[in-house]
């Protein structure tokens, strides 16, 4: 069985790789936000097209955080503590926000993305609270 220290550490280094990404995405899903609101003032296709490229980068994150936290979870398995958490993205909202191009695509969009902002802000305090008892557990066994 592989030393407790060297477990907490690894689920710490795990939780790390988790925030890196959940960070990046939401700095992307932050400027997504941004953009929408301007394409709800009339931005246009150029808005809706940065916007969508912001998006795409946020789901490339979540993608990564995901995997991450997927790890993560494998290393709290081996300290019987577990945490879950799960971030959806949908194709629907995409396809509306282009080819249905008007207020009310634009703001059924730009919910998605504030309720995604909401997840994954959430989601780094669930793992930065972890790693803040992950990083006690392992000062308190030194």
């Amino acid at each position: 069985m592989k030393d407790i220290n060297l477990e907490i550490q690894e689920a710490i280094n795990a939780a790390d790789d988790a925030l890196l990404y959940l960070k990046e995405a939401e700095k992307f899903a932050k400027s997504a936000g941004n953009w929408g609101m301007f394409d709800i003032l009339g931005g246009g296709f150029f808005a809706t097209m940065i916007k969508r490229e912001k998006m795409e980068d946020v789901e490339k994150n979540i993608s990564k955080a995901q995997k991450a936290i997927e790890v993560l979870n494998l290393e709290l398995k081996d300290l019987e503590t577990i945490i879950d958490v799960n971030i959806e993205t949908g194709d629907f909202l995409t396809f509306a926000d282009y080819f249905f191009d008007g207020f009310i695509a634009d703001f059924m969009v730009q919910e998605k993305i504030n309720n995604a902002i909401k997840q994954i802000e959430n989601a780094i305090l669930n793992i930065e609270e972890l790693k803040i008892s992950l990083e006690s557990m392992l000062r308190d066994r030194i």
